[in-house]
């Protein structure tokens, strides 16, 4: 007897009717995720966690009990990728299951519903092993299962040097956009360096990703991406491979292949459909052990997200709002690489970008082209720095100035005297929030009263990963250590209630998303006279408070508090 014959004639009766017999689920509620499941053409037990109706581990103890399967908690075991590589695909993604050992001829495969008999013998079939199913929590299930797939879609184990045609790929790359479903149509699409250097770009897109980092070592060779802020290795392909894979990121970039003492930097645009490309900043550097090349998605979407998609407060959105509305002035984003200063900027230059409005920008070099927008990429090696851009701007008729980065006293002083001749100066600053962005200018060598005349506002800004809506839980946190982390004494004898991150099918360890943490300071007159009598960044800072200005650490509290994120991860982006 098979053993999906045995799992058919030791359930009388089906998983839905034991869930509830066992009390787990009243019928009616039962009925209804029977239907929606259906009409969505998915499992029902991905179903009934994805939706969080019935926790995926009673789910889990149920069905081991009623079809006599092993439970098993995936938390325990290390997977082995050889044999995930035992079923297809095609196999793993249509019937949710993950292969987990090989015994002999027995493979144990793990899964949420032992009632897919069909998907258990089309295993059986196509492998020609004896299958024993495993039963495992859904949302576990789903997460390693993912990350198993990924792992073996980008495996180059099997590569060598026979595989590979390195002549071939440098004559196709370059192209000034890169066509991922351009393999059909031209042989060097086969080559598999190629196709994994465009499948690491397209798991990239799809992950939501804003870098993949190319990293050689010693003795290993590893690919990671930066999804919501934090790297996650999506592969290990074989060292000696390194310097092929970087050869032909270079070659799509338009980089000099031959060149591996001195970094250089670069760009790829690939097309997605005919409506949609994303670009690629390329950067490569030498390393003790081969070029590290670093690869920063930026998609032009997401200046068009709209100003109330950043998260800023409703009274910060109107201060940004209003200053934009200004013919003159300047308005400065603040904060460390990596913060979303770009993306702030550029939402502004979105609402601005009309048609009676004459915008340039000086960008090293620029991240999202805007259509309508005069673009400049600086090269300090003919002479055309930002200094220079902002001079010829300010001769071509400007009515808002973008300058990417204030970085030496030339380009401030310039940037200030546009924002008090009739120009709205957009730029940024690195500093750690608005107050001592102000005196990061004065420790420049730019006038104080310049300073004072000159900035509008400042915005300083930090990113923190936000809460996935289907699994975040509420914590217990004693009263006394809420008041600690600064959360108002009023908000905790209300009974404040604050989430932390669990981890579903639907995100990444609990978290799914970023959102902006802000701190928008105007520069009024009364901080203008600080500025002027020589403050520093700690009255200011006092000052601002006074008029209502909060603080970095004060708005991540409030998203904390609203439900969007978790204490713990303002800690990380925050002072306390």
């Amino acid at each position: 007897m098979s053993v999906t014959q045995a799992l058919a004639r030791s359930a009388n009766i089906g998983l839905p009717e034991k869930l509830v017999q066992d009390g787990v689920l009243d019928e009616s509620a039962m009925a209804d995720a029977v239907r929606n499941a259906r009409e969505a053409r998915q499992n029902l037990v991905s179903y009934l966690v994805s939706k969080n109706v019935v926790e995926s581990r009673e789910i889990a103890i149920t069905a081991s009990a009623l079809f006599g399967v092993p439970l098993l908690d995936l938390d325990s075991i290390q997977v082995d990728l050889d044999t995930v590589k035992l079923v297809s695909d095609k196999l793993l993604a249509k019937h949710r299951v993950l292969p987990l050992m090989k015994r002999g001829r027995r493979l144990f495969i793990a899964l949420s519903d032992p009632s897919n008999l069909h998907g258990l013998d089309e295993i059986r079939f196509s492998t020609a092993l004896n299958v024993e199913p495993v039963v495992v929590e859904e949302d576990k299930l789903q997460k390693i299962l993912s990350r198993a797939m990924e792992q073996v879609d980008t495996s180059m184990q099997a590569l060598g040097d026979d595989d590979l045609d390195l002549e071939h790929l440098d004559v196709t790359g370059g192209e000034d956009e890169v066509d991922p479903n351009a393999g059909a149509r031209d042989d060097v699409e086969d080559a598999p360096i190629v196709r994994f250097v465009n499948k690491v770009m397209l798991d990239a897109i799809k992950k939501g990703a804003s870098d993949i980092h190319f990293e050689p070592y010693e003795k290993t060779y590893r690919v990671r991406t930066r999804v919501d802020g934090v790297l996650k290795e999506v592969a290990l392909p074989p060292v000696a491979l390194a310097m092929k894979i970087s050869a032909r990121i270079k070659v799509m970039a338009r980089l000099d292949i031959a060149e591996r003492r001195i970094p250089q930097d670069g760009r790829i645009k690939m097309r997605l459909s005919k409506s949609r490309s994303i670009d690629f900043r390329v950067s490569s550097c030498p390393t003790l052990f081969g070029e590290k090349v670093v690869m920063r998605i930026l998609d032009p979407s997401s200046a068009q997200l709209g100003i109330d998609a950043l998260g800023y407060e409703p009274f910060q959105k109107d201060l940004y709002m209003s200053t934009l509305k200004r013919p003159q002035g300047m308005i400065l984003v603040t904060g460390p690489t990596g913060s979303g200063k770009t993306v702030s900027l550029y939402t502004g230059l979105n609402i601005l970008n009309v048609e009676d409005t004459n915008i340039s920008t000086a960008e090293d070099p620029a991240e999202i082209i805007l259509q309508g927008v005069n673009q400049v990429n600086v090269n300090p090696k003919v002479g055309l720095t930002f200094a220079a851009a902002l001079r010829a701007f300010l001769r071509q008729d400007p009515d808002v100035v973008m300058v990417g980065e204030i970085r030496d006293l030339e380009t401030a002083e310039i940037a200030l005297k546009a924002a008090q001749t009739g120009h709205l100066v957009l730029s940024t600053l690195h500093t750690n929030d608005a107050p001592q962005t102000l005196t990061r200018l004065v420790d420049m060598g730019v006038k104080p009263y310049a300073i004072a005349t000159s900035v509008s506002l400042i915005i300083a800004q930090r990113l923190a990963r936000r809460l996935c809506n289907h699994c975040k839980q509420p914590l217990d946190i004693p009263a006394e250590a809420l008041l600690k982390e600064g959360f108002a004494k009023a908000d905790v004898d209300a009974g404040l209630k604050i989430y932390g991150p669990k981890g579903c099918g639907n995100c990444t360890d609990g978290y799914k998303g970023r959102v902006g943490i802000y701190q928008v300071m105007p520069v009024t007159d009364s901080i203008g006279r600080i500025i002027m009598e020589g403050g520093n960044a700690i009255t200011i800072s006092d000052q601002a408070k006074k008029e209502g200005v909060w603080d970095l650490r004060t708005a991540g509290l409030n998203k904390v508090r609203n439900g969007l994120t978790s204490l713990e991860e303002v800690n990380s982006v925050t002072i306390e």
